[in-house]
């Protein structure tokens, strides 16, 4: 294990207990915890001296949080998206942001397929009768989702793997995606999102949250879809026009829905949940779940603690959203690891190294790579350093911030 100093994570809104070990996977690390999500004087209080702040999807990490945080080195999001988090404002600062975005990979798309399953089999409208005394024994408009077709927008982990799950049961899958995508059992990809939406019995929508996807779903496009098929968004809550869907399932166009995700959602369990869609029977509302199982929050717990745990002590970047990538790997014995983001501008990298060699350091292996404004660089020294190597490397022109890493006894 290497001789470093202990690093101090602050960890809110309930990360799963497996984070913990992940994060300390490559070395010691002291975790706090606030349960739920802090208020932001409390979280601004905690946050001042924690080189690793763990957030999920509430949590808001701002220009104002940052300037608070003045000791912090990586933020992890333990959950898919980051949208929370300022990412130009962290790259800026040197923050690396990692989240973990394929573990809850399989418990969306079970969401999803329980969905189509549900919808089919008119199971909300019959649920919502017998809470209020009826009786719908009925095999009217309910159908088997055996040879049935399931058209799948956005063909990645997530609907790859619900594609196989389909396919299990029988359905015929297509799929619609920006970019060519191996297919998986027996999907087939259609050219356009018209084509698909036109074929499909049930349209399921896996795309992140984009300038391009971003109201995909318009009134047009629900139109399009096939009369009497169902849309199940279970993705980002801004893919899909509520308004056009609420007239689609008013006329009868439209035999049902699940959604999963909204355009506005509460930012707690005090807040109340209004949406047009509330008032149909024949459409399933859940609260933003599709990643809720225990299994999928222990994934995310492990994966994101893991990339922060390499972060800390190896200073590898690799799967950052807002970083320059650099996998450096393990620090040989008798090395002192140098990391030096900086802003990303000629004659850095020959500046750090003149630094290093008047400090009577061999640089033994070095790493860059640059992303937008922001450098980053990577070197593996031998030698004794002296006391003031960190501030000789601060002070070149364009540094964030330099740390080292102590590697074993040689």
């Amino acid at each position: 294990m290497p001789d470093a100093p202990l690093f101090d994570a602050l960890l809110v809104e309930n990360v799963h207990a497996d984070a913990e070990n992940a994060l300390q996977a490559y070395g010691p690390v002291s975790v706090r915890r606030i349960d739920g999500s802090p208020e932001r004087a409390t979280l601004e209080r905690e946050a001042a001296s924690a080189n690793v702040l763990g957030i999920r999807s509430r949590t808001q990490v701002d220009k104002a949080l940052l300037e608070s945080a003045s000791a912090l080195r990586a933020v992890g999001c333990f959950c898919i998206g980051t949208n929370q988090v300022d990412l130009a404002e962290t790259a800026r600062r040197g923050i690396p942001v990692f989240n973990a975005p394929f573990a809850n990979t399989r418990s969306v798309a079970e969401l999803t397929m329980a969905s189509v399953i549900m919808l089919m089999r008119r199971i909300p409208e019959k649920m919502t009768a017998i809470r209020e005394g009826g009786w719908l024994k009925t095999a009217a408009g309910a159908n088997e989702v055996r040879k049935k077709k399931l058209g799948i927008v956005g063909y990645g982990n997530i609907g790859a793997q619900l594609s196989v799950i389909a396919s299990a049961l029988g359905m015929h899958v297509y799929f619609y995606d920006i970019e060519p995508k191996l297919a998986h059992g027996n999907a087939r990809p259609v050219e356009s999102l018209d084509e698909l939406l036109a074929l499909s019995d049930v349209v399921t929508l896996h795309v992140p949250s984009t300038p391009r996807t971003q109201g995909m779903m318009t009134r047009e496009r629900i139109e399009q879809m096939k009369p009497g098929s169902y849309l199940i968004n279970q993705a980002r809550g801004d893919l899909v026009d509520i308004d056009a869907l609420a007239d689609a399932l008013e006329s009868g166009h439209l035999a049902g829905a699940a959604v999963d995700v909204f355009p506005v959602e509460p930012k707690s369990k005090d807040e109340a949940f209004e949406s047009p869609l509330t008032r149909f029977s024949n459409v399933i509302l859940t609260p933003h779940i599709g990643g809720s199982t225990l299994e999928a929050q222990a994934a995310i717990g492990a994966d994101a603690g893991h990339k922060l745990s390499r972060f800390l002590y190896e200073g590898a970047t690799v799967h950052s959203v807002n970083f320059p990538e650099i996998e450096p790997g393990p620090l040989q014995p008798g090395r002192t690891r140098l990391l030096a983001p900086h802003m990303n501008a000629p004659g850095f990298l020959r500046r750090l190294n003149d630094r290093a060699e008047r400090a009577g350091a061999n640089v033994a292996a070095q790493f860059l790579q640059t992303k937008g404004e922001l450098g980053y660089a990577i070197a593996d020294l031998e030698g004794e350093l002296p006391a003031d190597f960190l501030d000789t490397i601060e002070a070149i022109e364009g540094a964030i911030w330099a740390r080292l890493i102590n590697g074993p006894e040689a």
